[in-house]
């Protein structure tokens, strides 16, 4: 989904993991034009570098965060000064020597103009802790939180529902296979640079849905209510969301979450220049846990006319009624279901799958098993494709022939 920064390519854990160009050392990858001197100048501010001096209205000189001295950058106001282009060159190169971690992190804004979701979690107090270190368990929640957050935001961009479950997956996930994420230096945090070019529209819901799920949690608190929470579903929030703030607070004396725009893109319409960091605890576990349960219980089933591919045919006998899976092709955004049919509909999914056929079905879709299940299914018949798409199906049919064979006689695949 999204890639860290850290981790090796075709390593465990993460698909597509791999470190980014910038963590290497030498001189930033950048393609193309040199970066903006404003640009630069505020990511600098935006990672605590301090400005300490320089000639007015020309070039200021940097400093990384808590340096008296050593390191400095001297970078253009402006790029109409005949040496802008030098300055920013040399400015790059010691940002790709620096020692700093913030200059990575400042690197890799440059190189992909994005936007920056930032997490911090507070734990208990530990040895580690108390040497600045976090331990593998601590990380890996973060880190897993985290995701769940981002993919949260990339589903409530792809539309609102209090309730998700397996729609809308595979293209949220497509939104966030650009985004990179990233260890902070004090081990306690996690930052996540998601490109403005994909991700732009989940990171603007997640500023949305962020301080709606306070503003809802606030009021539940203050009031008992939880009418809050159902009018927050239009600003992206959603058991998705409640589930990864869970998450992220369990076991923990707090979270923080912080969104920066890209200094490249500009403030999106209608959110704030600087939006306020979002915080949770503890004690808003309680009003998350009952929301989450609400947006289940309440999400209504969809009625669809879908077309997929029969993947799995399973019966108790060789006659009656039997379950069928299917691979959607098109007609409702999940990978597959679960349809249970009558023995006519059975035989017609047999048939078309034995042909290599797609299969047309009618019902509704169910919010129960995470809108996974058919229900209802009426109105079943094969559908004809072109010659090209029935022998790539036919081939899909014959690298699976012993598991067919296995579903006709009645067991279980």
């Amino acid at each position: 989904m999204h890639r860290s920064m850290d981790e090796p390519t075709g390593g465990a854990g993460l698909p597509a993991a791999r470190s980014h160009p910038t963590a290497r050392p030498g001189p930033p990858p950048l393609a193309g034009d040199l970066p903006d001197p404003a640009v630069l100048g505020a990511l600098l501010r935006r990672h605590g570098w301090q400005r300490r001096g320089g000639a007015p209205g020309r070039y200021g000189r940097w400093t990384p965060p808590g340096s008296a001295g050593g390191t400095s950058l001297l970078v253009p106001e402006s790029a109409a000064f005949p040496d802008s282009g030098e300055l920013i060159e040399e400015a790059l190169d010691a940002l790709g020597r620096s020692a700093d971690p913030s200059a990575r992190d400042i690197l890799v804004s440059l190189t992909l103009p994005s936007d920056e979701i930032r997490w911090w979690r507070e734990v208990p107090e530990s040895a580690a802790g108390a040497a600045g270190a976090s331990g593998w368990t601590e990380a890996e929640e973060l880190r897993s939180a985290a995701r769940q957050v981002l993919m949260a935001g990339a589903l409530a961009a792809r539309g609102r529902a209090g309730y998700h479950g397996a729609r809308h997956r595979r293209k949220a996930r497509a939104a966030l296979d650009d985004a990179l994420i990233g260890p902070g230096a004090d081990g306690r945090s996690l930052t996540a640079y998601v490109p403005v070019a994909s991700g732009r529209a989940v990171a603007v819901r997640l500023c949305h849905a962020l301080h709606a799920t306070r503003e809802a949690v606030d009021y539940q608190r203050a009031t008992g209510g939880m009418e809050a929470f159902d009018s927050a579903v239009a600003a992206g929030v959603g058991r998705e969301l409640t589930e990864a703030l869970i998450a992220l607070v369990r076991g923990s004396e707090g979270a923080r979450i912080d969104l920066r725009w890209a200094p490249a893109a500009g403030t999106p319409d209608g959110c704030p220049a600087r939006p306020a960091p979002v915080e949770f605890s503890p004690g808003d576990l309680p009003a998350l846990r009952a929301a989450g349960a609400r947006y289940l219980r309440d999400e209504p089933a969809v009625q669809v006319r879908l077309t997929g591919v029969v993947v799995r045919l399973r019966r108790s006998g060789p006659r009656g009624a039997g379950i069928v899976r299917l691979r959607v092709l098109a007609g409702a955004e999940v990978a597959h279901v679960r349809v249970e049919l009558d023995e006519e509909a059975y035989r017609i999914a047999g048939h078309a799958h034995l042909v290599g056929l797609p299969l047309r079905v009618e019902g509704r879709l169910e919010n129960r098993g995470g809108f996974r299940r058919l229900t209802g299914a009426s109105q079943v018949a094969p559908v004809q494709v072109d010659e090209a798409e029935r022998d790539r199906l036919m081939k899909a049919l014959q690298e699976n022939v012993d598991f067919f064979e296995e579903a006709c006689a009645g067991e279980e695949g």
